[in-house]
């Protein structure tokens, strides 16, 4: 098969997988100016269509032949798509061309089971240690691990790679057992476990040689992973219960969730149609409050509200369901409660803390801000400002932000192609 060919089955076939976003590593050229490119930090972002548009990272399977039967893959063993496969000298060659040209800042990879996952896993590495050894290249590159595979190899693969990830794919056991037989939740923890120990390690031994590299320091900068929202019944609860515990427990530094998308000549134990990309995005926004706005889980959901709100974002919905904290003074709250009033963004409350050690904050303050003042004056006292009770309403508020019929059914419509990563809503 032509490599054109290849290219264009398999770039497809790595579409599916929204885990790979920077790691914000700094590899740099080497010194003479020998080497093939550099990581710049943060931005380098996603993939390489087939149809030749770049997308910054050529994001490719090894193979699309597997062993698994995964229900909701579409390169399942059972499914009855056109297969094809790289030898790791074609991926080194492609890289190399696409990054001469401008095209891409570095590589994802990922594969198929073939074999066994020790023997997949080696051809995965191996495209990695020739980058970087036999042709010293200094741009970006994310491998896809196999949690059956030998910690060895496990261990070998983060050596070259700036960040390993390990996709859990559904966020419990009785989840994967039906829809994913031959994997294991089990063994996906400890495989990050170990990676987590030994991401640890390499940056105490760089903190101890004053941040220089050496062989014994190097290793990925972190690991991520991916669930799939939509695939069987579990709710949001559920999703996000286990991305606490990845985040708290392995470090994790980040869960993409992906919305299910229906594949040709699907399982019949898989839903007919995708859920709302909202629900995505809702996730996202959800994750994000956890992760930087102080949030736990229990307070976003909880047992009697196990799924977020489709029409509001998860902070809103928050205050709107805890209105007896509300209204604040942005003149008297501290740091995190600032952090939780509708509207307001991390970088605007800690600019309110800064501001009002020098004077009282106004209405005119928030507006040189920019702060959403529709979304931000029904919960805050400012100096000039006090909301009536009516404002607090929690069916006037709701109606005042619910987004309006026609937006919400774009929203909810389904869709093949996946949606972009969401940003939280201030």
């Amino acid at each position: 098969m032509e490599l054109q060919k290849k290219l264009e089955i398999l770039a497809d076939a790595a579409k599916y997988d929204a885990s790979c976003a920077s790691s914000g590593a700094t590899r740099k050229n080497s010194s003479g100016g020998k080497g093939v490119g550099s990581t710049g930090g943060a931005g380098i972002c996603h993939s390489y269509a087939p149809d030749g548009r770049c997308i910054s990272l050529l994001k490719v399977l090894l193979t699309n032949r597997c062993l698994y039967d995964c229900h909701y893959c579409i390169n399942r063993r059972s499914s009855n798509v056109q297969r094809a496969a790289f030898t790791s000298d074609e991926v080194v060659k492609l890289t190399l061309d696409f990054y001469k040209r401008n095209y891409i800042e570095g590589l994802f990879l990922s594969s198929g089971i073939i074999r066994n996952a020790d023997y997949t896993m080696e051809m995965v590495i191996e495209v990695a240690r020739s980058l970087r050894e036999d042709h010293d290249f200094r741009g970006y590159i994310h491998l896809k691990t196999i949690p059956e595979a030998s910690v060895e190899l496990i261990e070998k693969a983060g050596q070259f790679a700036d960040r390993i990830s390990i996709n859990i794919e559904l966020p419990d056991e009785e989840s994967l057992k039906t829809f994913a037989p031959e994997k294991s939740l089990k063994r996906t923890r400890i495989a990050m476990g170990k990676i987590r120990h030994r991401v640890e390690n390499a940056k105490e031994v760089r903190r101890e040689k004053g941040g220089k590299r050496s062989p014994d320091s190097r290793f990925a900068t972190g690991q991520s992973t991916q669930v799939i929202v939509g695939a069987d019944s579990s709710t949001d609860q559920t999703f996000l219960k286990r991305s606490t515990d990845l985040y708290s427990n392995y470090r994790l530094r980040r869960v993409y969730y992906s919305a299910f998308s229906p594949i040709p000549e699907p399982s019949s134990i898989l839903p007919l149609k995708s859920p709302p990309l909202v629900r995505e995005h809702r996730l996202y926004q959800a994750d994000w409050l956890m992760r930087f706005y102080g949030f736990d889980a229990t307070e976003i959901v909880s047992d009697d509200l196990p799924n977020l709100d489709l029409d509001l974002d998860p902070k809103l919905s928050w205050a709107l369901r805890n209105r007896h904290l509300f209204p604040i003074d942005l003149n008297r709250a501290d740091k995190l409660m600032l952090y939780r009033v509708p509207g307001l963004g991390i970088r605007n409350a800690d600019r309110i803390l800064g501001i009002r050690r020098y004077g009282a904050i106004k209405i005119q303050d928030l507006i040189r801000l920019r702060v959403s003042l529709k979304k931000v004056l029904p919960f805050i006292i400012a100096a000039d400002h006090t909301p009536n009770t009516r404002e607090l309403d929690h069916e006037t508020l709701r109606s005042r932000f619910a987004p309006p019929p026609e937006q919400m059914e774009l929203a909810l419509s389904p869709s093949d192609q996946g949606s972009p990563l969401g940003k939280v809503i201030d």
